[in-house]
């Protein structure tokens, strides 16, 4: 099948967006302390970017031929991502959600070779933009460290 690859790491990239999207919300519902209403604002405005990218990204999955296995099973067999503590402090929440985004922008840049290696411009421009909201994410949680 023509881009076998890009379709792998599409699934792979759905599963890990998903799962951190679930857990980006799971924070916005749990983190309290001083900064309280800046990263419920934060949080909340990377799940809800993560909820549209995961229906494009499966939509583009279903545009080069294939089917979308978007089962909570499929999803955490294939994501390296950890759950949620729902008992972190807010600290401890940013450095989990700094780390798993930076997993996944690291999951997109190697996609984006993937992709241009199968011709597959469409999906490698997909991987491109979520690579560069990735590191943007990366970038507001790491701030919110200091």
């Amino acid at each position: 099948m023509k881009n076998h690859q890009t379709l792998i790491a599409l699934d792979k990239i759905l599963a890990d967006t998903y799962a951190l999207m679930l857990k980006t919300q799971n924070y916005h519902w749990n983190v309290t302390g001083a900064n309280f209403k800046a990263l419920h604002e934060l949080f909340q405005s990377q799940y809800e970017d993560m909820f549209g990218a995961v229906d494009e990204i499966a939509e583009r999955i279903r545009a080069i031929g294939s089917r979308v296995e978007g089962t909570f099973d499929h999803f955490k067999k294939i994501s390296d991502l950890a759950n949620p503590n729902k008992n972190f402090d807010s600290r401890n929440m940013l450095q989990d959600l700094v780390n798993d985004n930076t997993i996944l922008a690291k999951l997109l840049r190697e996609a984006i070779n993937i992709a241009q290696s199968e011709g597959d411009e469409a999906s490698a421009d997909l991987f491109i933009q979520r690579s560069k909201i990735h590191d943007k994410a990366i970038w507001m949680l790491t701030s919110s460290l200091n």
